[in-house]
């Protein structure tokens, strides 16, 4: 059989990473309870934008529902409300989840009929002054606050779009200078960053090897990461970590994160994290084996990658498209849930060890502690024959699996990787 997976638990390749972060969390008006569905799969970070629908529901996370009176007094804590907010942050914190904080607003849908707070701020320095109040509150107790551990900053959101930012690439650089330099002085010690931008699919053939004839949009999109980067070269801005976004195959979004790794240090910032902040491959397939499966494989895919972190594009229990983990009727996990269940086995055992796996399709990545674990994801819909061959002294002592016949559950060692599935292998070590 050709068909083999290698594990050597002899060869550490370094640290399991935080692939498997969410964007807004799965909250039903106030009731926190389905954030221990996030808990149980080790969410590490919540990224905290488009949070409680249209306008941040009024009530959380948006800067203009934080501080209310652009006019007022950013230094007095009397000119913020940060009521709801500190519910959510607290109720993620209290589950083990980070938030990575989005300091913007939420996308505005229908700004052809009429936009309302996606335009540049009135005043760059006072906006990056009341995001520091926001920052002071909530991870050094200012106004009655906390003393959180909150590391990611992350400057507005999609600039490239009307429907985040009704005003000029200039003027956003504007902003970005300003706020970037306060707050990296106010606060050295935090990550700030962005733009989370709207992605790098120019680059790839499927859309025009002949760069001229490629579409519009996705040219502006690429075009958009270049002039930031001279930008902030230029201007000696701080970019802790450079946020983009992707909606596409792995294999792309793995030549994406290569390209950007090398636009990064092309650029001088070497140090720079890149981090894929929203992702959702095949979002119209929500609620299938297929769709978790694809998923799990990117999960998997994206370890091996430059990236920092990543996260899914959603976990909120909704009807929305792209809330992919949680069915908005039963309020129960989709098959995609437990993906992220199974490389939270991965992270929890924190050292990965190399694994080989050449089969078109699937994808495999492995890890160790006191015991070992490995996770396959057979992405295609066909059965694939397979053998494992794994480090001497290591024996399997339990299997899980996700697909259509078994819904993460505890399973005999399958004799073929079955259509769209997910399988975690544990191995313990063995006296010779």
């Amino acid at each position: 059989m050709t068909n083999k997976i290698i594990v050597d638990f002899d060869k550490i390749r370094g640290k399991i990473k935080p692939m498997h972060g969410v964007g807004q969390p799965p909250m039903i008006r106030l009731d926190f309870s389905m954030f221990e569905y996030l808990k149980e799969a080790k969410i590490p970070y919540s990224r905290l934008h488009d949070v409680a629908g249209p306008y941040g529901g009024y009530r959380f996370v948006d800067i203009p529902n934080l501080f209310r009176d652009f006019d007022a007094d950013p230094f007095d804590p009397e000119s913020y409300d940060f009521a709801f907010t500190d519910l959510l942050i607290t109720a993620l914190i209290e589950n083990g989840v980070e938030p990575f904080f989005r300091l913007g607003v939420t996308i505005e849908n229908n700004v052809s009929v009429k936009a309302y707070r996606v335009f540049p701020p009135k005043d760059n320095l006072k906006w990056a002054q009341i995001c520091e109040g926001v920052i002071r509150h909530y991870t050094e107790g200012w106004a009655n606050g906390f003393h959180y551990n909150i590391e990611y900053w992350e400057i507005w959101n999609e600039p490239e779009g009307k429907q985040m930012w009704m005003g000029t690439q200039e003027e956003y650089f504007a902003l970005y200078h300003t706020a970037s330099k306060y707050l990296k002085e106010k606060f050295p010690h935090l990550k700030i960053g962005g733009y989370a931008s709207c992605g790098f699919y120019a680059i790839e053939k499927e859309y025009n090897a002949d760069f001229a004839n490629i579409g519009k949009t996705v040219k502006y999109y690429y075009q958009y990461i270049q002039d930031f980067l001279k930008f902030v070269t230029e201007n000696n801005c701080p970019l802790d970590f450079f946020s983009w976004h992707s909606y596409d195959s792995i294999p792309n979004n793995i030549h994406y994160a290569e390209h950007a790794r090398e636009l990064l240090d092309h650029a001088g910032f070497h140090h720079t994290e890149q981090i894929l902040n929203e992702w959702n491959l095949k979002p119209d397939l929500r609620g299938t084996f297929k769709h978790a499966a694809l998923n799990g494989g990117m999960l998997l895919a994206l370890q091996d990658t430059d990236l920092s972190s990543a996260m899914f594009y959603d976990a909120r229990c909704d009807v929305s498209i792209y809330s992919c983990m949680f069915n908005p009727l039963t309020q129960e996990p989709f098959p995609t849930y437990y993906s992220f269940v199974a490389f939270s086995e991965l992270y929890g055992r924190e050292n990965q060890v190399d694994v080989t796996a050449q089969i078109p399709g699937v994808y495999a990545c492995a890890a160790k502690d006191s015991t070992g674990c490995l996770v396959v994801a057979n992405t295609t819909d066909e059965e694939v024959e397979y053998s494992l061959d794994v480090t001497k002294g290591y024996d399997t002592y339990q299997c899980k699996m996700l697909s259509e016949t078994c819904l993460w559950e505890e399973t005999s060692v399958p004799e073929k990787l079955l259509p769209n599935s997910v399988v975690c292998f544990y191995f313990k070590q063995i006296e010779e």
